[in-house]
């Protein structure tokens, strides 16, 4: 029994697989953060004028 479990879990292909779509998904997520940081810091400035604009307005 436990050599057929030991057995069929060194020819099961879905753990190598599970761990390359998780290092996919981390990388993708470093990817979305460090773009939103990039375009986040931009935008900075005209969230500002923005706001003073609206606020100029009443709002």
């Amino acid at each position: 029994m436990l050599r057929r479990v030991i057995r069929k879990f060194i020819h099961d292909d879905s753990g190598p697989t599970a761990v390359e779509y998780a290092v996919m998904l981390a990388l993708i997520i470093v990817l979305c953060i460090s773009g939103i940081s990039m375009v986040g810091g931009g935008n900075n400035g005209w969230w500002t004028r923005t706001n003073t604009s609206l606020q100029s307005y009443g709002f």
